[in-house]
Formats: C-alpha cells, sequence, structure tokens
C-alpha cells in the first residue's frame, strides 16, 4: 500500500469532521466504557491476539478487550466462532480516552495494521470470524468510518477494493479469560513470537509518535 498517502488523508478526514483451541464459553457482555469519561470503539481486523496487542500500545487507550460481535449466537464460545456458523467476528473493544486520541486516528491505526481488501481472511486465518468489520457506536462512528473508507478507496492506497464492512454495534461478548492479554502473557509462544512480534515491532516504528510512553 501507499503510505505516503496516509497523513493527507487522516488530515482531509479531520478537518471535515489462528489462536488456541481452549473451549470455556464466552464470559460477559461488556459494552459500555468501563470508567467515565471513555469512549468505546469496536473493532473487526483479523485475530484478536494480534490486533489486541496492537491497540494496547497507543497512547490513550486504557483498554482492549477481546471478544465476539457481529453474530446471532448468544454468549458463544471460541469453538464455535471458529465453525464460522455463529456469524460472530473476532473483535477488539476498544475503551479510549478522546482527550488523548481520536476515533479518526483509530481508524488509521485500524486501516493500516491489517489488510482490508481480502474477504474473510487475514493471512493463513481464513473464515468469516476474521472478516474485516467496524462496528461503529453512533452516527459520528459511522460517518467518520464510512468517509475514511471512501477516501482510501479513491486514493489508491491499496492495489484492491476495500471490503471493510460499517455496521452497527449491537453487542459485544467478552471472550473466554485465556484470550485476554494473549500477547503479554504468552509472548515466547511460537504464534507469538512468530507472527505477533513482528506485527508488533512494524505497528511501533510506523506508529511511534503515538506510543504509550514507557
Amino acid at each position: 500500500m501507499k503510505f505516503g498517502l496516509w497523513a493527507t488523508i487522516l488530515a482531509l478526514l479531520v478537518a471535515g469532521t489462528s489462536c488456541g483451541q481452549k473451549q470455556k464459553q464466552a464470559t460477559t457482555m461488556t459494552n459500555k466504557p468501563v470508567k467515565e469519561g471513555l469512549t468505546v470503539a469496536t473493532f473487526g481486523n483479523g485475530c484478536f491476539w494480534c490486533t489486541e496487542a496492537v491497540f494496547q500500545n497507543l497512547e490513550g487507550v486504557e483498554l482492549v478487550e477481546s471478544g465476539y460481535s457481529g453474530g446471532h449466537v448468544k454468549n458463544p464460545t471460541y469453538k464455535e466462532v471458529c465453525t464460522g456458523q455463529t456469524g460472530h467476528a473476532e473483535v477488539i473493544h476498544v475503551h479510549y480516552d478522546p482527550a488523548k486520541i481520536s476515533y479518526d486516528e483509530l481508524l488509521e491505526v485500524f486501516w493500516k495494521t491489517h489488510d482490508p481488501t481480502t474477504l474473510n481472511r487475514q493471512g493463513a486465518d481464513e473464515g468469516t470470524q476474521y472478516r474485516s468489520a467496524i462496528f461503529y457506536h453512533n452516527d459520528e462512528q459511522k460517518q467518520l468510518a464510512e468517509k475514511y473508507k471512501q477516501a482510501l478507496d479513491k486514493s489508491g492506497a491499496f492495489t484492491a477494493p476495500i471490503v471493510t464492512e460499517i455496521v452497527p454495534f449491537e453487542v459485544f461478548y467478552k471472550a473466554e479469560d485465556y484470550h485476554q492479554n494473549y500477547y503479554n502473557l504468552n509472548g515466547s509462544a511460537p504464534y507469538c513470537s512468530f507472527v505477533i512480534q513482528p506485527k508488533v515491532e512494524k505497528f511501533k516504528k510506523v506508529f511511534k509518535d503515538k506510543l504509550k510512553k514507557s
């Protein structure tokens, strides 16, 4: 993709404004911000182990939860979601401080850290549960997401059309406990070392000005 176009696109928008196999049941629905003053964004952009690890590093993001959205089965298990029959996507529920990071900036990270042109697939992960999706929580999020998507398509930032679905948020089912904070707790696992770590390192180089201060 042509990364030189991203800064221009974001400026225009602002101006116009394979995972584990355990089978425990998803635990809770957490649909509101965990703390007053925070806002929630919900994204589906591939395996939530990878996407959680990326968004956790952003300044202004206070909590990232891995879970399931967009399906028709209540309180699904990971095993059920992996069948592709529940309609759910693997998603991250991002609790962030809009005074420190904007929804536009979250969208920039969303589109830059996965391939939004591959239908129901991210790398070796294939299935509707890995689809690219934005679950908007209000009209403002919807308008910003649609505007950004249109701008990217027109700019030629990607060599193929964006297939990201932009749909209203309904419910978020928090995934099983062993999925939460996965990379930080299992950094030495082969999947983390060979798949997640390179993505996180690349992300940190591209977004070094947006990282949390250590």
